[in-house]
């Protein structure tokens, strides 16, 4: 199952601020809650707390709780990694192990009698995960999530997000990665730079991002990694397919009710003999075969724009295509509309036989 999730931060935010922003996100069904445990500062009683508050809310909402940890929360707060009560007790769901151990810490780790998941970090790029398994780790209580970077440039490179991703998937792992918030400036650190895992992020709107997260087949859920987002933006994220590649686009003045129809309403997908130049839709040619296709709007093709075949080009007529580079225009393929300009890079994920569909922007 592919879920959505926020971040709160208690030693950030005051803990009425993070309630609210808990019943908001579950209102568009987010379904888990990442927070950073990764040094206590200050009166430990209290910081604790406020954590214990936090996630029993956010529990009380159904949403899963994560903590990130490292070693040195550990030593600080006196822990073993042969006894975790202590985030069974402040209600978390599992912890994530921002730093490792060893390899055999954390498969005794993943034998915990409180049975909280152990979320190990996909983008060290290292052999951590086969040294782990190498000990006999109990592979029912293992998650894996990426980092996030607030610092411009520092993001992970994405044949690397791809390459580490892949280990995980491989064993059936769930995978997590994050978003950036471009409304949202709270994160664990000062440095307020954009919160993402991916630096080709950085700058795009929070709903691309998750397409494009779940359009590599690499991550099962998608956390927005900064607090607060926007309801807009909330809003925004729960209404994409997690499985189902949806495009927005711009439909061209006076496109015919038919055409427009079969942008809008037709299912979609792209044949299994693929083409260099163009993403194939087929059924509608076959749907509305006779209807008379007029030549209405023919100017050259650039890559992402939404075509419909006019009858001159017979058999084929009604046909859509999304073009996948420029190419001349013959007279008869009607411009019927275009992907936004921001997700065109998207298309360059559709498979042969991938489902899709478009969202009028």
């Amino acid at each position: 199952m592919r879920r959505l999730g926020i971040s709160v931060y208690p030693n950030h935010s005051s803990v009425q601020e993070i309630r609210d922003y808990v019943d908001l996100a579950a209102q568009y069904n987010f379904k888990r809650v990442f927070t950073c445990l990764l040094s206590v500062e200050g009166d430990k009683d209290a910081i604790v707390k406020e954590f214990t508050d936090v996630i029993t809310h956010a529990k009380e909402k159904g949403m899963e709780v994560i903590a990130d940890v490292s070693p040195k929360i550990f030593d600080e707060l006196g822990i073993s990694y042969k006894d975790l009560t202590f985030f069974k007790d402040i209600g978390a769901d599992g912890i994530r192990l921002d730093m490792g151990f060893t390899g055999n810490e954390e498969s005794i780790m993943t034998f915990n009698p409180q049975d909280l998941k152990i979320e190990l970090n996909i983008s060290s790029g290292t052999k951590y995960l086969d040294n782990i398994f190498s000990y006999q780790a109990n592979m029912a209580n293992l998650m894996g999530c990426h980092n996030f970077y607030p610092h411009r440039y520092t993001g992970l490179n994405y044949d690397h997000f791809i390459e580490t991703s892949k280990d995980y998937k491989k064993h059936g792992i769930v995978t997590a990665a994050f978003v950036n918030s471009p409304s949202a400036h709270i994160g664990p650190w000062p440095v307020d730079e954009g919160l993402c895992t991916l630096e080709m992020h950085r700058e795009l709107p929070i709903e691309v991002q998750a397409k494009h997260l779940w359009a590599t087949e690499v991550i099962d859920d998608v956390i927005i990694a900064n607090a607060f987002a926007s309801e807009e933006e909330l809003k925004a994220l729960s209404e994409i397919n997690p499985y189902q590649l949806t495009l927005n686009c711009e439909l061209v003045e006076g496109i015919p009710i038919l055409e427009e129809k079969i942008v809008l309403e037709e299912f979609h997908f792209n044949r299994g003999d693929i083409s260099d130049y163009v993403i194939r839709s087929t059924q509608s040619r076959v749907k509305y075969k006779g209807h008379n296709f007029i030549p209405f709007h023919t100017p050259d093709i650039d890559k992402g724009d939404i075509i419909i075949e006019s009858s001159l080009y017979a058999h084929y007529a009604g046909e859509l295509q999304i073009a996948l580079q420029p190419m001349n225009n013959s007279g008869k393929s009607n411009v019927v509309g275009r992907v936004v300009e921001e997700e065109r890079f998207l298309l360059d994920y559709v498979k042969p036989w991938q489902k899709f569909q478009f969202n009028l922007k």
